[in-house]
């Protein structure tokens, strides 16, 4: 069993997929019809997570505001420089060397300062197994450069938490505004929805990706 602390120990190399069943499926498709229907289009969705939280928080840092297929070659070259994902070789590179794998300089002073507040235990990793959503997400906060996404996109793609629907997302918001053809989303419309889903609002994030940037899932 992967110890999510130790992270001198050599990662696995194993790929993760999101883990949900057909018990999430059927709930959805019959709390909301139109879902449903998207779900049975589309099929099961397989997504990669991430188990190591500290590979995962820093890849969530290299995701904001870039595509994922940028975040991809950005996060490719940084494993390539380190070698070993760790906060420890993280507080020994240079902000520079981290820079120069594609991202801005501020990018890689919050993958710098996330190193070391794990290195010094003001974000202890180790316990956020056991922590409720919003104590993840305070604690993950008072980092600089790391906001409410980058918390629930930590913990969707890392910790597994079933009940994320995240608002500062704006592909989930277009394919709410795609499957209810609305023009428009107010905060209080997505509450709703968010309500509907729950407790499974990370299963319906993954259709909801899914419907907004693939155009040939269309609602019948």
């Amino acid at each position: 069993m992967l110890r999510l602390g130790d992270y001198n120990l050599t990662k696995q190399k194993i790929m993760e997929i999101f883990n949900y069943g057909q018990k999430e499926l059927d709930y959805l498709k019959r709390k909301d019809k139109r879902l449903g229907e998207i779900i049975e289009r589309i099929g099961l969705i397989e997504r990669q997570v991430t188990p190591d939280l500290f590979e995962a928080l820093v890849e969530c840092i290299v995701s904001q505001q870039i595509s994922n297929k940028a975040a991809e070659t950005v996060s490719r070259r940084l494993k390539e420089l380190l070698i070993e994902f760790t906060p420890e070789n993280v507080a020994k590179t240079n902000h520079f060397d981290i820079q120069r794998c594609g991202m801005s300089l501020k990018k890689a002073s919050y993958i710098k300062i996330a190193a070391d507040a794990v290195l010094s235990g003001t974000v202890n990793l180790d316990h956020f197994p056991q922590m409720k959503d919003e104590e993840i997400i305070e604690q993950l906060i008072s980092l600089p450069g790391i906001g409410i996404w980058t918390a629930e996109m930590l913990m969707i793609f890392s910790l597994q938490r079933l009940n994320i629907l995240s608002y500062d997302d704006l592909i989930i918001r277009r394919g709410i505004m795609k499957l209810y053809e609305h023009t428009e989303l107010t905060k209080e419309l997505f509450e709703k929805y968010k309500k509907r889903y729950s407790p499974y609002g990370s299963i319906a994030s993954l259709y909801l990706w899914e419907l907004a940037q693939k155009p040939e899932v269309e609602l019948q």
